[in-house]
């Protein structure tokens, strides 16, 4: 595994649960308000090895009650799931991964193998737009969204607790992709809306991405809310 950073506590990353936070390095979407630029490369080397991810969760289990992979996009890395595995046997604690949902098959795998019990995947965006939050050329759409579909149906049609999240950013979304998301993941069971938070990590400092208002995130969250189970505001006052 490429760790390639490391949050020994948070309280956040992973609802209700006191959990640490393994980031690995590299990802296949180049999201321009990115804030976790610096682990997009995949040739980044390693910070922990696995070994000292083992000692500290052999000296903190009895502490916590999950662990976090997140990045990054975790499904790139090879060894993900005998990580999980080894983390599972070793620990016995619950695990959560953090995704974009662009590769299904190991989403799938991990899941129906018992490896993660909570999946919190990133919708970028309605499907018009979605390239252009995700940082990708339009003639990379196709292949994108029948990956992020196929993810979702897996997430929707399993038993296993799930969330979709969009960091929303005043600057790449406008009301018609909110319009366009509510279809998009009809039948999710939660979904919240995440405020984009100012950041000298973002990948596009250029572009001059600024944080939604509050009134305008409860107009798009009206927008999907007759599609899902509930939705919700995160990094609001």
């Amino acid at each position: 595994m490429k760790i390639c950073g490391f949050m020994k506590t948070t309280l956040l990353d992973y609802p209700g649960h006191v959990a640490c936070t393994i980031f690995t390095g590299g990802c296949n979407l180049r999201c321009p308000f990115c804030h976790n630029s610096e682990l997009l490369d995949q040739d980044l080397p390693s910070e922990y090895s696995e070994e000292e991810i083992f000692a500290f969760l052999e000296k903190r289990k009895m502490l916590l009650e999950g662990v976090v992979i997140s990045g990054g996009e975790p499904t790139l890395q090879r060894d993900l799931a005998d990580f999980a595995r080894c983390i599972k046997e070793a620990t016995g604690l619950d695990i959560k991964l953090d995704t974009n949902g662009t590769d299904p098959a190991t989403l799938r795998a991990m899941i129906e193998e018992g490896l993660v019990d909570f999946v919190s995947m990133d919708i970028k965006s309605g499907p018009s737009g979605y390239m252009k939050a995700a940082g990708l050329p339009e003639e990379a759409s196709e292949r994108i969204l029948s990956r992020v579909r196929e993810s979702m149906d897996i997430l929707r049609n399993g038993s296993l607790p799930y969330e979709f999240r969009t960091t929303v950013v005043d600057g790449i979304h406008v009301r018609k992709d909110f319009e366009e998301l509510g279809p998009f993941i009809e039948g999710c069971g939660r979904y919240y809306l995440q405020c984009y938070k100012e950041s000298d990590m973002v990948l596009d400092l250029e572009a001059g991405f600024g944080s939604p208002s509050k009134e305008e995130l409860l107009e798009y969250a009206e927008l999907v809310r007759p599609y899902v189970g509930s939705v919700e505001l995160r990094g609001i006052d």
